[in-house]
């Protein structure tokens, strides 16, 4: 019998023989963006267009193929080409036509169109090479800003100035090893750089092609290894990957390609020379903590199970993802459903489990389709099932759908889902890792955490410590939406302040207006205002300034947003999501929501803020679960941040941002009424009286607030106050 570190080295030789034949050899390929996101840009009617041209031309050495979603969502669908040895090009917002004008250009006649391209957008960036300065805490400490004038000085003496662009990253957690350089597309890492190695570098890999040897670092990353694929270096090179290390980067569906970037060698070395023991030790050392939102260490969690007696335990990836806005375990497991699996494997083996379940909502549809076909692939494999991978461990998993309840998210609901009860949470202890699914011990991660375990055990559990804070360690997937330039799926390490992620990877507010608040952690997280910028994400940090982590949602506001009306708006979603099985949730996120609404209608009255304040609090310590306990905290982080905002609602009757209907009035400034009528013309109403050609007037009591007249009229004479 074979061992399980041989086995899977055997199918990866034989994956990558495939896919060199199939693909690799290619002198060019195109990959089409494939998720539930992209399909509903017309990701697939982009991918036919291909598939005609194709056949059409029959183009000699290209490959056509799909890929998962890079997560830059604002440019979907998208289209990239690579050219072997090439930096590739990446092509935004496709359709049809676009997609005939760079076949017809960049694959027929090897003239790529720039002025379609994610580079274009970013800067115009038309360099052969890439420099990529590791931009963490303890760099500049070892001369890290010496060597980036190096590097500046070195490029412009030899004249690849304008051929090699110098870029920063993130903290890469090789602390010991720094200053240190990406140079891409080769994907070479230079070590310990300083001014004479810098110019060695240049005159020989960068002037020449040929990568200096003795300054290469030469170990081997599973993460965040294909960097030069993504194209937009703005925007993914201030990110550092593990979880979505492979997402927008291989094939989802295809086992081979999940074998080629090391799959399932992880839980192949953990069979074969780890202990149960030494893999949730591991677990501990690195200092991962849940990032399901509760954050939770996970080699506790996993101690806890593996301390517990008997022979039947379960283990359960959480991957119901309830919170408005929050796309990141759909898109992590569309774009690289094997990870998911190869996590539970390992922390099956951990903890002694024989059976795994993936809770998922049945509303993804895709991402069940991939992971249907991975747990296919993989039990065809000999990677789930009896004797996995030759050894005597027996493990497999099943997928169990949910019906979209919010509250299916805790931990002790959707095991009574996953049991056929309701989902409605118990009270702990005991909790699940002692007494869970059926009685038995239950560890339940989500994804992000699963996804993080094979980089643990292939990258060591020190380097992941390395990264982070000293109290959250690696990094964190946020859906960034809102007001921000660029929207998406990002990925950052854990102390990156929200500046860094609105203004360096999010690229600022739109349209040039005044960032207003950042709200992260979901429903169940707060509103933080521009002064509070400079917070680190992590645990700790979001807590102290009145939010939370949670499972990743992070929603950017302007100066139009009204924080009353985003409060009632969360509350709104908890107190219907309330599985009602607690007074304390079922009414007070009732009670809550009525003196919102309130508010809002310009009926609120003094001492209402003191309402909600004394119902928040009750509320939260006196709730079963953890979706009633921090319901609240959307509305105690805007009073605490803009109780400015509900006294001018309450006492004023005003709402500034006009986004309050009953709050707003409109009236017409007669020195600018022009007396065209378009207003009088277009009010449902017909509340708007006035001659042609002169002033008019509106009747305030008749007005039901819409905006048409403000949106109609072109000399700027309706005000909205």
């Amino acid at each position: 019998m074979s061992k399980p570190t041989e086995s899977v080295s055997v199918l990866r030789k034989r994956a990558i023989r495939r896919l060199f034949e199939q693909k690799f050899l290619a002198p060019v390929r195109i990959t089409v963006g494939s998720a539930t996101c992209e399909n509903a840009a017309g990701a697939d009617a982009v991918y036919a267009r291909f598939q005609e041209l194709m056949a059409k031309h029959q183009p000699k050495g290209v490959v056509l193929g799909r890929v998962g979603c890079a997560g830059k969502c604002d440019m979907e669908p998208l289209v990239t080409v690579i050219a072997r040895n090439g930096i590739p090009t990446k092509y935004i917002m496709m359709d049809a036509e676009r997609a005939t004008r760079v076949f017809e250009s960049h694959i027929l006649k090897g003239t790529p169109l720039p002025e379609l391209s994610m580079c274009q957008v970013a800067g115009g960036m038309t360099a052969e090479r890439v420099v990529s300065l590791c931009g963490g805490g303890a760099c500049p400490q070892k001369m890290a800003d010496d060597v980036r004038k190096a590097f500046r000085e070195s490029l412009e003496r030899h004249g690849l100035k304008e051929k090699v662009l110098l870029t920063e990253s993130p903290c890469q957690g090789l602390c010991d090893n720094g200053p240190m350089a990406y140079v891409y597309p080769e994907g070479v890492m230079y070590e310990k750089l300083d001014a004479a190695r810098v110019e060695r570098i240049t005159q020989e890999h960068l002037l020449r092609g040929k990568p200096v040897a003795e300054y290469a670092w030469d170990s081997d990353r599973i993460s965040n290894r294909f960097f030069p694929l993504f194209g937009d270096i703005h925007f993914f090179g201030n990110q550092l990957r593990l979880t979505l290390r492979n997402c927008g980067v291989i094939d989802p569906e295809s086992l081979d390609e999940y074998l080629a970037v090391r799959g399932y060698e992880a839980s192949a070395k953990v069979l074969e020379t780890m202990t149960a023991a030494q893999v949730v030790n591991a677990m501990k050392q690195s200092g991962l903590r849940g990032r399901g939102g509760g954050g939770f260490p996970t080699g506790l969690k996993w101690q806890m199970a593996l301390d517990q007696p008997g022979l039947e335990k379960y283990i359960i990836c959480n991957a119901d993802e309830g919170d408005p806005g929050a796309f990141m375990d759909r898109s992590t497991i569309e774009g690289d459903p094997h990870t998911i699996l190869e996590g539970m494997i390992i922390g099956g083996y951990a903890i002694g489990a024989t059976k795994g379940f993936i809770y998922i909502r049945a509303e993804y549809p895709l991402a069940i389709k991939r992971l249907e076909k991975a747990l296919d692939d993989a039990r065809q494999a000999g990677f789930l099932g009896t004797q996995v991978f030759g050894s005597s461990f027996n493990f497999d998993i099943e997928i169990r759908l949910g019906a979209g309840a919010f509250v299916c998210g805790e931990e002790t609901a959707l095991i009574n889902s996953i049991e056929g009860k309701r989902g409605m949470p118990r009270p702990r202890p005991p909790y699940p890792s002692v007494s869970g699914l059926w009685g038995k011990p239950t560890v339940i991660n989500n994804v992000e955490t699963f996804a993080n375990v094979p980089v643990i055990i292939l990258d060591g559990p020190a380097w992941f410590a390395a990264i982070g804070t000293p109290k959250s360690k690696g990094t964190k997937v946020f859906a960034l939406a809102g007001d921000v330039a660029n929207t998406g799926l990002i990925e950052v390490p854990m102390g990156t302040t929200l500046r860094d992620v609105v203004y360096g990877v999010g690229g600022g507010i739109k349209d040039g207006k005044r960032l207003k608040a950042v709200q992260t952690g979901g429903p169940a997280g707060g509103c933080m205002p521009e002064s509070a910028l400079d917070t680190p994400i992590d645990y700790d940090s979001l807590s102290a300034a009145g939010s939370i982590m949670g499972s990743g949602g992070m929603i950017v506001m302007d100066e139009d947003n009204c924080m009353v009306n985003v409060a009632r708006f969360f509350i709104e979603f908890t107190q219907d999501e309330s599985c009602g099985k607690c007074t304390p949730c079922r009414e007070g996120t009732k009670r809550m929501l009525e003196i919102l609404t309130r508010i809002t209608e310009g009926k609120g009255v003094e001492g209402d803020v003191e309402k909600l304040l004394r119902l928040a609090d009750t509320v939260k310590r006196s709730s079963l679960c953890g979706l009633g306990q921090a319901a609240p905290n959307p509305v105690l982080s805007t009073i605490r941040h803009f109780r400015a905002e509900y006294d001018s609602h309450i006492r004023d009757k005003h709402c500034s941002t006009g986004a309050c209907r009953n709050l707003v009035r409109y009236l017409i400034v007669p020195e600018k009424c022009v007396g065209c009528g378009a207003c009088k013309r277009n009010c449902p109403v017909e509340c708007i009286s006035g001659e042609v050609r002169k002033p008019h007037t509106i009747d305030q009591e008749r007005c039901v607030k819409c905006g048409r007249c403000f949106d109609v009229c072109k000399f700027d004479a309706v005000k909205r106050t």
